[in-house]
């Protein structure tokens, strides 16, 4: 019920680490997305590049050819396609950042932002299975979230 590939946005927008600043900035604009997993060239995730970051692109020294990787935010929490919603959930309540990038096999599969479980959250309601889901969600471990 809460797999996370229910969940997740497809396809995921990715930028490489090697692009420059600007093409980040312009990949953002044109998704209309505040942020994205920054993969390598063998598609490995290394980083989150994301409006904040790209802010900081103001402040930095004169650099003829800025790259995503000098901006970009490189201690990435993520999660495994096998985590459940509850997992995510909760570190959104705990950690102040807004999306995870989903991985399979090492590779970035997906992505879930707060508002992708608030959406998941609605339609859950709509088909009429939101109280079969909290009365799942009290009886797994204590209920994940009670201890806000």
């Amino acid at each position: 019920m809460f797999k996370l590939k229910n969940i997740m946005t497809l396809p995921v927008v990715t930028v490489n680490e090697d692009k420059s600043v600007y093409d980040a900035m312009t990949t953002l604009r044109r998704h209309n997305i505040t942020g994205t997993p920054v993969i390598d060239n063998n598609e490995m995730l290394v980083g989150i590049i994301t409006e904040k970051d790209l802010l900081r692109f103001l402040y930095a020294a004169e650099t003829k050819e800025p790259k995503v990787r000098d901006f970009m935010t490189k201690d990435v929490i993520s999660f495994d396609i096998e985590d459940s919603m509850i997992d995510v959930t909760d570190c959104f309540i705990e950690n102040q950042i807004r999306r995870v990038p989903i991985i399979e096999k090492n590779k970035v599969v997906g992505i879930i932002s707060k508002k992708d479980i608030i959406d998941y959250i609605l339609k859950m309601r709509e088909v009429g299975e939101i109280e079969l889901a909290l009365q799942s969600i009290h009886s797994t471990e204590n209920g994940h979230l009670s201890g806000q």
